[in-house]
């Protein structure tokens, strides 16, 4: 498929640049199969959501991945950490006028040293000169990446509301986005309506920004994340699809995490990297049900939901929540997915 039939046009108001005032008072379009479009309320997703049902959470947590500094010859550099390595190294996206050499020093906000190694592709490896880990660098002189769609610096109030109420692990350079709607008072409406809730790992990684720039998309190479499906997530699932239940997945991370899963054709416990690209065409193994927020035009996450719900079907859904003045991407509404693929 050629990526301009993933492209759509989008005021740009409609670009949320803040949260909702309260979490889960975001609006929730429900667009699965064979029905029209429901305009609902998130408060409202317990509705929808039946009894005996599994739905699978991503528990990741973001870092503040963002550094700002200098090269030691004075230039101003930016770095955003894509993953840490060990305790004192990471590879990291570079933005700067001229991009460091191997062997390059870097000093950032609070006298933070580092050193450029390597370069690895698009990516440079850095460590660190300090007695302290990276993760606690980052959490004392990081600030949070928010993504390059939001206009404004992150503040104090996105350190709380770019998280999940769930988040766990740190290793994320971009929320799980569908899980920001999320409250206890939901999960705990979930669990008294006798739904099972569960959760993977996968560490988002800022690739899922980076656009596609090839026309043919099947010449498009994936971004790697990390991910984690626990024998407890498998068996949740596999009792479930034995007495007819849905799995539903908070968000296209969830999503890749169970469909990696399952490339074998049967779902099984692992970990590691996965680098799936799922396109129109592909069949899904896991997931029945996806709560998802608003994707980029030309994006991979546009490109997922096409093949889980059709292409035709998410192109009508679009232009619905436009039309109907929906809050679009990272902090905007959400939407309720099913798989209903016809082409």
């Amino acid at each position: 498929m050629h990526i301009n039939e993933f492209d759509f046009e989008l005021p740009a108001q409609l670009i949320a640049q803040h949260p909702p005032k309260e979490r889960g008072s975001s609006r929730l379009l429900v667009a699965l199969p064979e029905q029209k479009p429901i305009d609902s309320q998130f408060s409202q997703i317990t509705d929808f959501i039946a009894s005996g049902d599994v739905v699978v959470f991503n528990n990741t947590r973001v870092i503040k991945a963002r550094l700002f500094g200098h090269k030691q010859s004075g230039g101003q550099i930016e770095a955003l950490i894509e993953r840490v390595i060990d305790e004192h190294t990471a590879v990291a996206h570079i933005r700067a006028s001229k991009a460091p050499k191997s062997g390059t020093e870097l000093i950032f906000e609070g006298h933070l040293h580092a050193q450029m190694v390597e370069r690895q592709g698009e990516l440079f490896v850095l460590r660190f000169h300090s007695d302290e880990t990276v993760w606690s660098l980052l959490e004392t002189h990081g600030h949070l990446p928010l993504p390059p769609y939001i206009t404004r610096s992150a503040d104090d109030k996105d350190d709380e509301r770019y998280q999940t109420i769930y988040a766990k692990y740190q290793g994320a350079v971009a929320a799980p986005t569908a899980g920001l709607h999320f409250t206890e008072t939901i999960l705990q409406q979930l669990r008294d309506k006798g739904v099972h809730l569960t959760e993977v790992t996968l560490h988002v990684g800022a690739g899922t920004f980076q656009p596609v720039r090839v026309e043919n998309i099947a010449e498009h190479h994936m971004h790697s994340e990390w991910y984690e499906v626990s024998e407890q997530v498998v068996a949740e699932i596999v009792a479930a699809k034995a007495r007819g239940n849905k799995v539903w997945a908070v968000g296209t991370t969830a999503v890749r995490a169970l469909e990696s899963a399952a490339r074998s054709g049967e779902l099984r416990a692992g970990q590691g990297d996965t680098n799936i690209f799922i396109t129109p065409g592909y069949q899904f193994k896991v997931v029945d049900n996806m709560i998802t927020n608003f994707h980029l035009p030309k994006s991979t996450l546009l490109m997922l939901v096409s093949a889980f719900s059709g292409y035709q079907k998410i192109r009508d859904v679009y232009q619905h929540a436009v039309a109907q003045q929906y809050r679009f991407f990272s902090y905007g509404d959400a939407m309720i997915l099913g798989n209903g693929r016809k082409d």
